[in-house]
């Protein structure tokens, strides 16, 4: 198909059909459950540090980009003696995730210039909107090209200007947010702005998307997983609405995967809640050193080290090392060594998060 087809924001035709509205109904539900079992967890960079890692892994996943748990969460501890391109590509995308969802928080809309900056922290680099011709999207087992996005830099840059309107002004189209969410997410990955990282990118706007219009307070409504899980039916949905206007089929995919990502996120919160405080009671009934920013610290952080320690809590290093040394000897936490260094495991916090659903 060519780009020639891709039309501009608002859509003409009304795909809010009665299935839509129904599956609507049941999202929005889920969704608004998510929301408010979000407030139990003390400290909100535990979700996005912990689930933030998850999307990630399984967002680059989808883009052929396959790490472990143990890797990423190496990765973070940025210690001597482990190398791993993958890991940090999954680090680049929560570092990406983090960025965009300060600038939302700080400016309430998400710009051009925001998405740019989203994909250069992701691909470290500058490159911006695609400015030479040759981009095509290839089915992945033949080589055939299946879709040709807009190649010229005027068309991308003329397209992108209007998303970015549709994005920001609610008065562009009455339809449902959600609804609207999954436009613009067709209407991104069918631009195709960027030489690379568009996937990614085009993820992490769904949920930044969210959280601009108060659907969520922290971006942590991560599709990925629904999308490993039914990744055929992803691109042949979306290469539908491109040939044939099939709006119907890829807007209730998208609310299913909002839906059972909300009904399995809110199980995986409650199971890291009731952990923080296992853990909150066991810290604070058997060591003296026992503060919030340590309990923080264990769950912000599933692999700990001495040097988040010293930072979170703003103790010396000998005092920080005092702690975790004391942990691990009671078997509260794992020590390992990597390099010349150690770090610190919590496992039963690993365990759920690497649980298969």
């Amino acid at each position: 198909m060519e780009s020639e087809k891709l039309k501009k924001l608002p859509l003409i035709q009304d795909i809010e059909t009665k299935k839509v509205l129904k599956k609507l109904a049941s999202a929005h539900r889920a969704l608004a459950e998510l929301k408010g079992i979000v407030s139990s967890i003390p400290n909100e960079n535990i979700l996005i540090n912990t689930l933030g890692l998850q999307e990630a892994k399984d967002s680059s996943a989808i883009e052929n980009i396959i790490t472990t748990h143990d890797d990423i969460f190496k990765a973070e501890l940025n210690l001597e003696g482990f190398k791993s391109l993958n890991a940090k590509e999954v680090q680049n995308y929560i570092s990406a995730l983090k960025k965009g969802f300060g600038l939302i928080t700080k400016n309430k809309i998400l710009t051009n210039n925001d998405i740019i900056v989203i994909q250069s922290e992701l691909e470290k680099n500058n490159a911006g909107f695609r400015k030479v011709p040759g981009t095509a999207l290839k089915n992945a087992t033949t080589g055939e090209i299946v879709y040709t996005p807009p190649q010229d830099y005027e068309t991308i840059l003329d397209l992108m200007t209007n998303l970015e309107q549709y994005i920001n002004d609610e008065s562009m189209s009455k339809f449902d947010t959600l609804v609207k969410m999954t436009i613009i997410h067709y209407q991104f990955e069918s631009i195709h702005p960027f030489y690379d990282g568009n996937g990614r990118t085009g993820r992490i706007i769904n949920v930044l998307y969210l959280v601009m219009n108060d659907l969520l307070n922290l971006p942590i409504l991560y599709l990925s997983r629904y999308i490993i899980e039914h990744k055929a039916d992803y691109y042949k949905l979306l290469q539908e609405v491109r040939e044939t206007d099939n709006w119907e089929n890829w807007v209730l995919y998208m609310l299913d995967s909002i839906e059972q990502i909300s009904n399995e996120t809110i199980i995986l919160i409650g199971k890291i809640r009731d952990l923080i405080y296992e853990y909150k009671n066991l810290l604070r009934n058997n060591y003296k050193f026992y503060s919030q920013d340590l309990l923080n610290n264990l769950f912000k952080h599933p692999y700990t080290k001495i040097e988040f320690i010293e930072n979170d809590l703003g103790v010396s290093r000998i005092t920080a090392s005092k702690y975790l040394n004391r942990l691990a000897k009671d078997k509260v936490l794992k020590k390992q060594k990597l390099g010349t260094g150690n770090y610190y495991i919590n496992e039963k916090l690993i365990k759920i998060l690497t649980l298969k659903k």
